[in-house]
């Protein structure tokens, strides 16, 4: 299978998971309950970082996709947003934090994209309240 189709089946399983004959665990997470897991799974991804265990570290990357995959699938039933959201909010802050790559600007040297990213944040900050 490729990467694309491995995706979709992932996001079909967690629409099983909290279907009506699906996971009684599942059906009744929310975004609440779920966030204690995100920071464990994190931790864990963080300390088989910290031991280069590849093996590990590619499992613990799947437990914290996990996370965010069963957030967008409750956002989903509750029609507030889904994994494409997602997706399509990273890929324009992507784009628009990195100017020296997508756009005018001739920020090279890592300081100077620090720099640069910072500013841009800041203006992202300003811009929601």
């Amino acid at each position: 299978m490729n990467g694309s189709k491995d995706f979709i089946k992932l996001i079909d399983i967690f629409r099983k998971l909290r279907a009506k004959n699906g996971c009684a665990w599942d059906k009744k997470q929310t975004h609440s309950s779920l966030i204690k897991y995100l920071f464990e799974e994190s931790n864990e991804l963080k300390l088989a970082v910290k031991k280069q265990d590849i093996e590990n570290i590619k499992e613990e990357l799947g437990d914290v996709l996990l996370q965010v995959v069963f957030h967008c699938q409750i956002a989903k039933e509750n029609k507030w947003f889904d994994i494409n959201d997602v997706i399509k909010t990273l890929n324009k802050k992507l784009i628009r934090r990195h100017p020296h790559v997508f756009g005018k600007s001739k920020a090279k040297t890592e300081q100077e994209i620090i720099k640069q990213w910072a500013k841009i944040k800041k203006k992202e900050k300003k811009l929601k309240k």
